[in-house]
């Protein structure tokens, strides 16, 4: 059986299908490539099944990325890297057989929705793909399941518990396994109980971004993020708030969210419409967010949940209400901006911190190797207090 995994730092990678792995010949040759102008099926080359490169090319996949191709990912946010395992999954199926071949673990439903969606259009006919995700009809797919097994399926932790636990289909015919953001799942407490790891980020910052950052006290925080709204006026942008504290919850406090997108939606005077997305939402509520969003303009405020895996290829900024917790965190963050085909915006990433926090946003410049300008609030914002 392969194992693929999509992270932010170096895991050792054993394969065993007959996919033969990326040897230091093969990672030679994709520097070759890179500066060359080879498309996709020169890449992939007796690698890949015809029909799957085919359909590949018929949707517009072309030209590689540097993140496409490589077995272990570790490429920048946004370039490539699900289109990349994909290709090796559909290259170790047996497209005649009738049992689950390839699963794809992800962190969150948002996330498994997108990576089926890529999956379906590159299988066609020629395979079932099953989505299992978190609020989704799992009676329906168990019957489903058992009575035509898909050859890959794509799902979160839990809904994959639950399926194994009801014993709905075996895993004893699988050749790829596919864990997508493993930093995510096994490094939150919330995802699993069983396994913690501690990734260190390699990946670089993506280069189209410049980032700022503003000091100022949690009073002044929602009056500096509405100055610089009006100030940068963004095409569509997030907003970043840390997810609300146990303590606060029982407290009876409203979620950060909640406050940050009632004092918009009464004091911001902009064009673009302010939306909220929260872990907490019921399924429906999240997906309806979502849809939303697509194809016009948008100030979502979100907790992290909109960091993996949410394809809004127009966002240009990035505001973070809360410092992120890690450098991983502000990694994918910031990732969702400038995506193709919007990739030659100007995008910038602000970052609201209190003097104590400046510190911990300087670790994560040296850690991600970005540089961070300071922005003068004293100069450039007037508040009402």
């Amino acid at each position: 059986m392969a194992a693929f995994s999509g992270c932010a730092s170096p895991l050792s990678t054993t394969l065993r299908s007959g996919l033969a792995p990326f040897t230091l010949r093969h990672r030679l040759r994709l520097r070759r490539l890179r500066a060359s102008d080879d498309n996709l099926r020169e890449v992939c080359a007796g690698r890949v099944p015809e029909h799957v490169l085919q359909r590949a090319e018929e949707v517009g996949y072309v030209v590689p990325t540097e993140g496409a191709g490589a077995i272990l990912a570790c490429p920048l946010t946004g370039s490539g890297k699900t289109l990349a395992y994909l290709l090796s999954v559909f290259s170790a199926i047996d497209f005649g057989r009738s049992s689950v071949q390839a699963l794809v673990v992800v962190p969150t439903r948002e996330l498994g929705m997108q990576v089926t969606k890529v999956a379906r259009i590159l299988a066609a006919k020629a395979c079932t793909v099953m989505a299992l995700l978190d609020g989704g009809m799992l009676r329906r797919q168990k019957s489903w399941v058992k009575a035509e097994p898909p050859a890959i399926i794509v799902a979160t932790v839990a809904s994959l518990c639950q399926m194994i636990e009801k014993r709905a289909f075996s895993l004893q015919s699988m050749r790829v396994l596919v864990i997508d953001e493993v930093d995510f799942i096994f490094g939150s407490s919330k995802q699993t109980d069983v396994v913690h790891v501690h990734v260190n980020p390699v990946q670089p910052m993506p280069s189209h971004l410049q980032h700022k950052y503003a000091i100022c006290s949690k009073k002044e925080r929602l009056h500096v993020l509405l100055s610089l709204l009006e100030k940068d006026a963004p095409k569509s942008g997030i907003i970043f708030v840390a997810e609300q504290s146990e303590k606060s919850k029982k407290a009876g406090h409203p979620p950060s969210t909640t406050v940050v997108v009632e004092f918009l939606r009464t004091t911001y005077m902009g064009s673009l419409e302010v939306l909220l997305l929260e872990e907490d939402m019921n399924f429906n509520a999240r997906a309806t967010s979502f849809t939303e969003v697509k194809g016009k303009g948008f100030l979502l405020v979100s907790t992290d949940i909109a960091s993996r895996g949410f394809d809004l290829p127009q966002t240009s900024h990035i505001y973070n209400f809360d410092l992120p917790k890690t450098a991983i965190d502000y990694l994918h963050r910031a990732g969702r901006t400038g995506r193709e085909p919007f990739s030659k915006l100007a995008c910038s990433v602000t970052t609201l911190i209190t003097e104590d926090e400046h510190f911990v946003l300087q670790r994560f410049q040296n850690e991600l190797k970005f540089h961070c300008e300071e922005l003068p609030v004293e100069s450039m914002f007037a508040f009402n207090l």
